[in-house]
């Protein structure tokens, strides 16, 4: 499909994302891959809403499938990441994610099924992205079990990645349902699924819990090892598989497969996993883990450790910015030790985001500061903030954007400024000042040049031991540049005052341009274009 049948290629999106290609398409729209053009040419992948359903119930489960991704694919690398939000000019939502170059499990299997070496790796990556999602995640205070009710192997999609290997990733949340531990009731009475991995309950519309994804994936990993579904209707018909998947017994390995040779208890856990009622099957991921472990253990299945990556959480110095009514903030400075980190390999720097909790030393209290994270192959600066849990959940898919002033004169010293801003609520100033004449300062100003990004941690004040989001924000390429040069100006400046005396100049100027900042923002807000001072 060209240009000529496709009026969306080449365009930009929210003046960053051109859309080069459309790599899918399905009941739910199309998935195009698409260059991030603030980050030099990165390829993402885009998936917009089908404008067949651009109606408020569709755009609000799109909204939440976004969300979703995004939570869930910043704590489990077998999760594919939701990167971006937005609305396309002609009303359609759209996200943006990883693009990720590899097969589905579907297709992976069409020349030859899986050996079981192989099968028992991916199956783990499988149910630790599984294990994530049922674990839940925070809406308003609350947990949200997520039940993904779609599992099957197209959407499941394995990259090679040259440190893990091969890694499996579940995809599309697109009809998950989230379940609230203080809500009952809530469920939906009716169908939606793929039929042949279906279980019987959800099939009848009923309240499902994850046991219902554990029948899906017992299906899931039957097909792949021997290439035939385990159980098949008289047709093909909503009542006939329903009948099927309630009263037929699944085939046995040995009836469609029986060169195959599995190891000890690898057969009984599928089985378990398609028995009919919930109570029969495994209870949770936790157990089909540990059974698969004892599975591989027995048989000695080297397996690389694509797990989660945890969270480091050292800075070395902080200004402490705290929110005051309408926006507006006061500022005063202090010193702290860098956090040491636990030595464990990390996917990435935004994952191991997610594990540092909220300093012992910081109070409880609507506040924001800077420290630098770091792994044991990497380091960023992360901006900690904390709010209301209610206002983080209102803030997820705000515009963000980062602002800075430099002085060096009377003494080098620059102001960050970080803002979030929603058209309803309006904007949240997040302001920082970095002494640069200190080397921790100068440090995380490095930092900024070098990679190009920090990371937004928000904890919420009811809830502190860990975060409620981690964003990461971009800065622009020229920006990147300067910090080159302010940080050679502050080395050979003299200060000839006090470190306050210029932070004062910096709040007042701050103060002098917020109304036409807010007003861009209110303005690239209104168009669903990013904004960068």
């Amino acid at each position: 499909m060209d240009e000529h049948t496709d009026p969306n290629l080449g365009q930009v999106l929210i003046n960053r994302y051109r859309l080069i290609e459309m790599i899918g398409q399905g009941s739910m729209g199309r998935v195009y891959r698409a260059e991030d053009q603030l980050l030099g040419g990165v390829t993402v992948a885009v998936k917009f809403l089908s404008q067949t359903l651009l109606n408020a119930k569709m755009k609000q489960r799109f909204a939440d499938e976004a969300r979703t991704g995004a939570q869930l694919g910043q704590r489990s690398i077998h999760i594919v990441r939701v990167l971006d939000y937005g609305v396309h000019r002609n009303e359609a939502p759209f996200y943006v994610m990883e693009y990720m170059e590899g097969q589905n499990l579907s297709d992976l299997i069409l020349p030859a099924t899986l050996t079981v070496d192989r099968f028992l790796r991916l199956a783990r990556h499988i149910c630790l992205g599984l294990q994530c999602a049922h674990d839940g995640i925070k809406i308003d205070g609350n947990i949200c079990k997520i039940v993904h009710r779609d599992i099957k192997p197209s959407n499941v999609f394995v990259i090679s990645d040259p440190g893990l290997g091969e890694v499996a990733k579940v995809l599309d949340f697109g009809i998950a349902k989230l379940f609230r531990d203080d809500v009952e009731g809530r469920q939906t009475r009716s169908f939606m699924g793929t039929l042949a991995y279906c279980s019987p309950e959800q099939i009848e519309g009923k309240e499902l819990d994850t046991r219902s994804d554990i029948y899906s994936l017992g299906i899931t990993m039957f097909e792949v090892l021997t290439g035939k579904m385990p159980i098949e209707p008289d047709a093909h018909t909503l009542l006939s598989w329903y009948k099927a998947h309630r009263d037929k017994p699944p085939k046995r390995f040995a009836d469609v497969a029986p060169r195959l040779k599995l190891p000890p208890g690898l057969e009984d856990l599928i089985m378990g996993c398609m028995a009919k009622t919930p109570e029969k099957r495994p209870q949770d991921m936790v157990e089909i883990l540990k059974r698969l472990e004892q599975i591989r253990t027995l048989k000695e299945v080297p397996l690389p450790d694509a797990t989660v990556p945890q969270k480091p959480s050292p800075p070395r110095e902080e200004t402490v910015i705290e929110s005051v009514p309408n926006h507006r903030t006061t500022a005063k400075s202090t010193h702290v030790p860098v956090i040491p980190l636990p030595q464990q390999r990390f996917w990435s720097i935004e994952q191991a985001g997610w594990t540092v909790p909220w300093p012992a030393d910081k109070p409880i209290a609507e506040i924001v500061f800077p420290q630098i994270l770091a792994s044991d192959q990497e380091e960023a600066v992360g901006l900690w903030v904390m709010l209301s849990r209610s206002e983080i959940q209102q803030r997820l898919l705000s515009t963000r954007y980062n602002h800075f002033l430099c002085l060096m004169a009377p003494h080098p010293m620059l102001l960050w400024v970080t803002a979030i801003h929603d058209s309803q609520i309006g904007a949240r100033w997040l302001p920082c000042y970095l002494d640069l004449k200190l080397e921790y300062s100068q440090k995380m100003l490095q930092l900024f040049s070098n990679q190009g990004y920090y990371l937004l941690l928000f904890f919420a004040t009811e809830s502190n031991s860990e975060p409620a989001n981690v964003k990461t924000i971009t800065i622009a390429p020229y920006q990147r540049q300067l910090f080159q040069e302010w940080l050679t100006m502050a080395k050979q400046g003299i200060s000839t005052a006090r470190p306050s005396v210029s932070k004062q100049i910096l709040k007042t100027e701050f103060e002098r341009i917020k109304p036409s900042m807010l007003k861009k923002l209110e303005e690239a807000r209104a168009a669903n274009t990013p904004i960068i001072f």
